[in-house]
């Protein structure tokens, strides 16, 4: 199949290319190198020998993607694209609203217009809100706290709708957890501008000494050392569960999580991490972030039943395999 897969150069679109053409697939990228770089796609090639399409666009503009569509036979669309600081998102709410929301519209249009009947859409954990964990997709959604968990919940709507309307249009809504790691070759990875806002760059910043420690948000919460549980999941991993639900597609709306099943806490992150490396890092805790939950964790079971998919990589070797890619690439 030849594969659209936008922002492509992304931590998470640069691994499902991987996926995809070690697979066999033929592979578009659409990045406008927000949060990117061109040489990823570099990278991209010298792990499979493949060289991706690659095109400098937005997903926003309209024109520029129909030229794409009508200039190539598209069999289906991975949508990763899209802003996702919870932080920035709650700033700059309408930014939000417009790159998110509007990028999948053009998206499905675009599929709609030109007969491509397959659509993967990157979603989020975000749009469970508050519900307790393990976290069901039969589970009715709850309010997201923020603008970019409110953009991933209307952006699944408008698919399921599109859906509805256009029997032939296949749509899987894959809602994430918490992707660290990298890639073993350790030529692709996550590279965040400024400070980051996810642990596990964090944590290999810090061991690098660009930073002078980890600041822990919160350590009175109800679980085993008071700090916050997640459910990480191995990018590769994940990348190979947008490969399986792709190939796994029929026409309808299907949901699944992508995630372990097993929550894991900061400081056994951190623990690991050093188990990991050797290198013990330092932290500080303060107090707890406005608007995150004590324990967030998957029931990944769909996945399995459903797309033979399951989550091969440990919490060691996450840590490992970024600690790989900081020391190689920053």
């Amino acid at each position: 199949m030849l594969i659209l897969v936008t922002g492509g150069t992304g931590y998470i679109g640069s691994h499902i290319c991987v996926e995809m053409l070690n697979e066999g697939h033929s592979v578009i990228i659409v990045d406008n190198l927000a949060n990117s770089d061109r040489a990823v796609v570099d990278r991209i090639e010298q792990i499979t020998g493949k060289r991706p399409l690659f095109y400098e666009a937005d997903v926003t503009d309209a024109k520029y993607m129909d030229l794409i569509f009508s200039t190539h036979y598209i069999d289906g669309v991975i949508h990763l694209a899209g802003l996702k600081a919870v932080g920035e998102s709650v700033e700059k709410p309408l930014l939000y609203y417009q790159n998110n929301v509007l990028g999948t519209i053009v998206l499905a249009e675009q599929c709609l217009k030109h007969g491509v009947g397959k659509f993967v859409f990157s979603s989020s954990a975000t749009v469970y809100g508050d519900n307790p964990s393990p976290l069901i997709e039969t589970m009715e959604l709850r309010s997201a706290a923020n603008p970019y968990g409110q953009t991933k919940a209307m952006s699944e709507q408008i698919l399921k709708d599109a859906a509805n309307v256009n029997p032939e249009f296949a749509v899987a809504l894959l809602r994430y957890f918490n992707p660290v790691g990298a890639h073993p070759s350790g030529l692709i990875g996550e590279a965040p501008r400024g400070i980051p806002n996810n642990l596990m760059p964090y944590i290999t910043q810090v061991a690098r000494g660009k930073l002078a420690e980890l600041k822990v948000f919160g350590g009175d919460y109800p679980t085993p050392d008071g700090t916050g549980v997640r459910d990480y999941l191995h990018v590769v991993d994940l990348a190979k569960g947008h490969l399986a639900a792709l190939e796994k597609l029929n026409p309808g709306v299907e949901v699944y999580n992508l995630g372990t099943g097993r929550g894991t806490s900061v400081l056994e992150l951190v623990h690991a991490f050093a188990e990991a490396t050797g290198i013990k890092i330092p932290y500080s805790i303060g107090p707890r972030r406005p608007g995150d939950l004590a324990v967030v964790y998957a029931d990944p079971a769909k996945a399995k039943a459903e797309l033979d998919w399951e989550a091969q990589y440990g919490i060691v070797d996450m840590c490992r395999d970024a600690w790989n890619f900081e020391k190689n690439f920053s």
